[in-house]
């Protein structure tokens, strides 16, 4: 049986179209709003059909020193054709950290499975 991080795929997003891709500053402020976009497809399209399409994308934030990470972001994408709809695999948040720390984001595609990436961020004084 195998472990659920085991099944994680990784990738360089600009070769890889289902890689989350996250957008953030390198540096921010102490206190200060931080807006992080992560999207599925930046460089290469995913589809989104019914039959192939990012089900959902989680973003975490680990603070430097810490065990776990923090959930910050749950987002469901539930449109895949329903009355011609289709939900983006696109979405955007904002967090304050008093920390430095990672920026972790994980995606599901249908077809080929769980993705993630992660993204460093420099809090200073």
């Amino acid at each position: 049986m195998a472990n659920l991080s085991s099944l994680y795929q990784s990738g360089d997003w600009k070769g890889e179209k289902h890689v989350p891709v996250i957008n953030v500053p390198k540096t921010a402020k102490k206190g200060e709003v931080i807006e992080v976009n992560v999207n599925i497809g930046e460089e290469i399209a995913h589809p989104n059909t019914f039959e192939h399409h990012i089900s959902w994308i989680k973003v975490y934030f680990q603070p430097e020193g810490a065990k776990f990470p923090v959930e910050i972001g749950n987002y469901n994408f539930a449109a895949h054709g329903e009355q011609e709809l289709f939900t983006e695999p696109s979405v955007s948040l904002k967090f304050k950290a008093e920390k430095s720390g990672t920026i972790l984001a994980t995606s599901y595609c249908n077809i080929h499975g769980l993705w993630e990436n992660n993204q460093e961020i420099v809090i200073e004084d």
